[in-house]
């Protein structure tokens, strides 16, 4: 009785021990599209100023005249 008791026992810690690690890998999924999300915006970002910027002062400066 005693044996099967731990046996019980065991299985709940094992179930406990997959649901913790199934909701780490969830969390670092998350974690790690969210940082590719941020990423992307970022260069969009970049690349808007690197290309409105010279364009806005080129037609400042005279490049329309």
């Amino acid at each position: 009785m005693a044996k099967q008791k731990m046996t019980q026992k065991q299985r709940e810690e094992r179930i406990r021990a997959a649901e913790e690690r199934e909701r780490r890998a969830e969390e670092a999924k998350k974690r790690k599209e969210r940082t590719k999300q941020i990423f992307t915006i970022v260069v969009c970002v970049i690349l808007v100023l690197a290309l409105g910027v010279p364009t806005v002062g080129l037609a400042l400066l005279g490049g329309g005249a």
